[in-house]
This record gives C-alpha cells, structure tokens and sequence, in this order.
C-alpha cells in the first residue's frame, strides 16, 4: 500500500449536498435538554441524535390528533374582560387570544 495517495484529480462528491440540509428550528428547552442529556449519555453530538428521531418519526409517518379546546359563547363581560386576561398579548392595540392546544396521541 502507497503511503501518500494523490488526491489532486480528484473531485467534490455530487452527491453529498443532497445527504443533509441546515435548517433553523425552534425548540422548547424542555426538548433541548432531554436531547442533550440523552446524547450525554449516549456519547454522541446531541443534532445527530435529534436527527435520527425525526428520521424514525419520517419513516413511521405518526399523525398527531390535536384537540382544540371548546370555544364558549362569549359574553359581553367576558367580552370586555378579554383584554385583561394573562395569557393575551397585547400587539398595536389589537388583542390575539392565545390558546394552546393539547397533545391527544400520535397515531402509528
């Protein structure tokens, strides 16, 4: 076997761009932290790790059931008391409800 090997013909891999693509995503630190301590544990860069759920997640196609909760017929008091809610943001002088949904199942 050579012991240098001459690598000045030779080219970039076509491929290798279309293996992976960087994306900005936004995560609660909830999901960071659990990520990171089980790549921790694991001994390995905690992106790989994400990335490797996600890819399971792709191949298993789950769909998620959210269930919005019930909208009440509003009142005019409660009408009135919306804008002084604590979960209303406040945005120009205009009021956005915000309402989380919750998390039923994933379906598999």
């Amino acid at each position: 076997m050579r012991k240098e090997r001459d690598f000045s013909a030779s080219g970039r891999n076509p491929y290798a761009a279309r293996l992976k693509r960087q994306i900005t995503i936004r995560l609660d630190t909830a999901s960071v932290d659990y990520f990171k301590e089980m790549a921790a544990d694991l001994g390995m860069p905690c992106q790989n790790l994400i990335n490797l759920f996600l890819r399971d997640c792709a191949m298993q196609k789950p769909r998620p059931v959210i269930a919005w909760p019930p909208q009440a017929p509003e009142t005019p008091a409660a009408r009135q008391n919306r804008y002084f809610t604590p979960n209303c943001i406040m945005r120009g002088g205009f009021s956005m409800e915000v309402t989380a949904p919750k998390l039923v199942e994933l379906i598999f």
